[in-house]
């Protein structure tokens, strides 16, 4: 599942055609990319966005983290610890479901059927998170998998990973996972699009209606396009665990490891 998208490196400011695109007066926003389990990473862009809000005087600060917490990283467990108990104080957290928390609440849901496809793509970082034994891990039936994780899990985080959304909105800007189907309003997305899709989103480059925010693929750096902005930078390998800030008509972003 792991996809690297190639792409010549695009200028941050906004293209001249969404130049127009804003959030409403005194909102200020940081939307942060696919976490994947760094929660060393998480824990040091938090810090770096808290000195950014304190360079502005917001009248509503928002935190939207577009899913992907979980898998392929060291500390799944720690990531969604963090996100369900942080003290957010003023800020307004909002969390989208990624592809990755899917595969797992499937399985926490009692869905045998996929239980390989997550582990031997990042799930298995998960499970020893949960402290699953390796053995479990490797030779186990689903059954005995699931049955090892439910018992691990805590409720809290069950309940925090089915309040995740879909998408939202936040002025001109749509924050999903992977992308939208264009030609189809956000309301009419499917989640199987919201979660996982790539080529038909990625290579359309007609206006959406609202600039996308997104991540599920990999780029360099943040990948700018007039009608969308990709912020995932491949944080579990790379160490680069990227936000991006709009304030009225601004755009900026934050990175680990600079």
């Amino acid at each position: 599942m792991r996809f690297f998208r190639s792409r010549q490196k695009v200028d941050a400011k906004l293209p001249a055609d969404a130049s127009a695109a804003r959030v409403p007066e005194g909102v200020l926003v940081h939307a942060i990319g696919d976490v994947h389990g760094r929660l060393d990473l998480l824990s040091e862009l938090l810090g770096r966005i808290a000195d950014d809000v304190a360079l502005r005087d917001p009248s509503e600060h928002r935190i939207v983290l577009l899913g992907d917490l979980i898998d392929r990283g060291p500390d799944s467990a720690g990531v969604v610890e963090l996100c369900a108990t942080y003290d957010w104080r003023e800020s307004r957290p909002d969390f989208v479901i990624g592809n990755h928390e899917e595969l797992m609440l499937n399985v926490l849901d009692g869905d045998p059927s996929g239980i390989r496809f997550w582990i031997d793509n990042g799930g298995d970082a998960t499970l020893r998170s949960y402290g699953l034994p390796p053995d479990i891990i490797d030779q186990g039936t689903a059954e005995q998998i699931m049955a090892a994780l439910s018992a691990r899990v805590p409720a809290h985080h069950i309940r925090f990973l089915h309040a995740l959304c879909d998408y939202l909105t936040i002025g001109d800007y749509w924050f999903v996972h992977a992308g939208i189907r264009p030609g189809l309003p956000l309301a009419r997305q499917k989640p199987k699009d919201l979660r996982w899709i790539r080529g038909a989103f990625l290579d359309h480059a007609e206006p959406h209606g609202g600039i996308v925010v997104h991540g599920h693929t990999i780029s360099p750096e943040v990948d700018a396009q007039p009608n969308r902005i990709g912020i995932d930078t491949g944080a579990y390998e790379t160490g680069r665990l990227t936000a991006l800030g709009l304030w009225n008509t601004e755009r900026w972003h934050l990175q680990t490891g600079r």
